[in-house]
């Protein structure tokens, strides 16, 4: 399912990706700084986890000085992954945030997320994607929707582009100047869905998490958007940030092939998508047959059999 691997790379909690571009990391997913030369403002893209609000602080404060604080907060998406630390920033950030229209619904607490689908398969992390929250958040007027056209406010040098699959309103970034892109989870450059790549952040370009992809069709017009434009850069929700031939190499494949390299073979989405608008879900395809909790119940019974039988047996034992 994902494209041929490249060597690991050590992740840092920063690290510049590029001009005016630095990573922060949080275990599982990152979030990034982006400084406008023009107007020399910065600002942040997507929020990272729960506990991730005092690492950006203390990043931000390293990298801009005591008390900085961005423009304004653009995020590419609303997965619990790209906004658990919005509420705690907000607090001592006073700053607006921005989403694409379609994300609103799901920043705004008028609707949760399409429930995950843990049936994808592909490794440990989509399994325990049945514990993720898919639960919208509400910002109430402190999140307001992108200007249409793909002017990014406070970010002369860039434009949003509308990405969607993963999520409905997810977008992307794009710097025309030097080809930098920020892709949010528009694809990765891990293998989301395995505990072992995603501790071991072994570089690689691969398709969407598949255990919230939605619209596995949009999704793949947008990695072909996304390869058309040859970015010479990918800055990504998930992974260590690529460059290069091997970026291009690897996503051009990634966008040719998507079926085979990034699409599961089963699961809720696969054939029919989620549908949603400006006000949440519209309709769900049915749920699969989910074998998990079976063979889950199943390992627990034959390890409570097994003590039963040792126990049964030293008692015995004991008593001759």
């Amino acid at each position: 399912m994902e494209i041929v691997l490249t060597k690991p790379v050590e992740s840092r909690i920063t690290e510049e990706v590029a001009p005016g571009l630095t990573r922060v990391a949080h275990r599982i997913v990152n979030s990034y700084f982006v400084s406008d030369a023009v107007t020399g403002t910065w600002v942040l893209v997507d929020a990272g986890l729960p506990t991730s609000a005092r690492r950006i602080r203390k990043a931000a404060e390293k990298r801009f000085g005591r008390g900085s604080r961005p423009a304004a907060i653009i995020l590419t998406h609303g997965h619990f992954d790209h906004v658990g630390a919005l509420k705690r920033l907000l607090k001592q950030w006073d700053v607006p945030v921005y989403a694409h229209p379609l994300e609103m619904p799901f920043l705004t607490g008028r609707s949760d997320y399409p429930p995950l689908d843990p049936t994808v398969g592909g490794g440990m992390m989509s399994m325990l994607s049945r514990f993720f929250s898919r639960k919208g958040i509400d910002l109430g007027t402190r999140v307001q929707p992108l200007p249409s056209g793909g002017t990014v406010p406070n970010l002369s040098e860039w434009r949003w582009v509308h990405t969607p699959g993963h999520s409905p309103g997810h977008i992307s970034l794009l710097r025309d100047s030097d080809h930098t892109l920020i892709a949010g989870d528009a694809f990765v450059t891990v293998k989301q869905e395995s505990a072992i790549a995603v501790l071991t952040q072994i570089q690689g370009v691969n398709g969407p998490p598949s255990y919230f992809t939605i619209d596995w069709d949009a999704a793949r017009k947008s990695v072909e958007t996304l390869s058309a434009w040859e970015p010479q850069v990918a800055a990504t929700g998930h992974g260590v940030p690529m460059n290069g031939p091997v970026l291009i190499d690897q996503l051009s494949a990634l966008a040719a092939d998507f079926d085979h390299r990034a699409v599961p073979l089963r699961g809720r989405y696969v054939h029919e998508p989620a549908v949603t608008n400006d006000t949440g879900i519209v309709s769900l395809p049915p749920p699969v047959a989910d074998p998990w909790p079976k063979i889950a119940g199943a390992g627990v019974l034959l390890v409570a059999m097994a003590a039963a039988i040792s126990f049964v047996r030293r008692r015995r034992g004991r008593m001759h």
